[in-house]
């Protein structure tokens, strides 16, 4: 390691954008309480992009829900840039994420009673970005959809849905991006021409990626992946 990288008082690298230690989530059932993360350990780079894959039910999505701060563990440390999530309510740990992270889900959540220009510039607003619209529209023709801007959600393909969410996603210019299963609604082209759309722009923001998916093709195209089986990663 370089001697000249900047370290926190713990020996890990300050300026890596996630670090999860000992990452532990129990959750309650009826059956009692059920083990979902059980002692992960993970950090990510700046830029690096890693795919988190392992078969349905290992906890794949559960760990992105934590390493984002939408969930809270029940053991150990996630650091997002940094800071301890665990020293932030819920209010600090969106201030956080806020210009920094953004998320792409496979259900796309865009706003249905919102055009896909409203979608994209909405975020921006509320992260009181200068010209919003401008930085939306841009973005939208920079994902093929300079011509659906005015077109709500359920005017939209599925495909097209997925590109807003991916314009909504990196128009901040965010250092990190989560992105769960982002291809797992679409067909083989619709999948490949985001995919591809994906990489290249994470590759020019230089915005770091954790990917879960069961796309073994899109997973090939990361840096390195992390496989997740019964709640334990290797």
């Amino acid at each position: 390691m370089n001697g000249s990288a900047p370290h926190s008082t713990d020996g890990v690298v300050a300026d890596n954008p996630l670090v999860l230690k000992g990452v532990g989530l129990t959750l309650p059932s009826a059956a009692g309480p059920v083990e979902i993360l059980r002692g992960v350990n993970m950090t990510v780079a700046p830029g690096e992009r890693v795919a988190v894959v392992g078969p349905s039910g290992s906890g794949k999505s559960s760990l992105i829900a934590v390493a984002a701060g939408l969930e809270r563990p029940t053991a150990g440390t996630v650091r997002l840039f940094g800071q301890d999530m665990a020293a932030l309510d819920e209010d600090g740990r969106a201030r956080l994420r806020r210009g920094r992270v953004s998320l792409v889900f496979q259900a796309f959540h865009l706003l249905p009673n919102m055009t896909a220009e409203e979608n994209v510039s909405a975020p921006l607003e509320i992260a009181r970005v200068p010209q919003a619209g401008r930085l939306a529209r841009e973005w939208l023709d920079r994902v093929g959809l300079s011509k659906r801007g005015h077109h709500y959600p359920h005017q939209l393909s599925g495909g097209e849905q997925q590109r807003v969410a991916l314009a909504r996603a990196l128009a901040a210019r965010p250092a990190l991006l989560f992105a769960d299963e982002p291809t797992g609604n679409l067909d083989g082209r619709n999948a490949e021409a985001v995919a591809q759309l994906m990489f290249d722009l994470i590759a020019e923001a230089g915005a770091a990626l954790v990917m879960v998916t069961h796309d073994t093709a899109l997973a090939a195209r990361a840096d390195r992946q992390v496989r997740m089986a019964e709640g334990l990663a290797s």
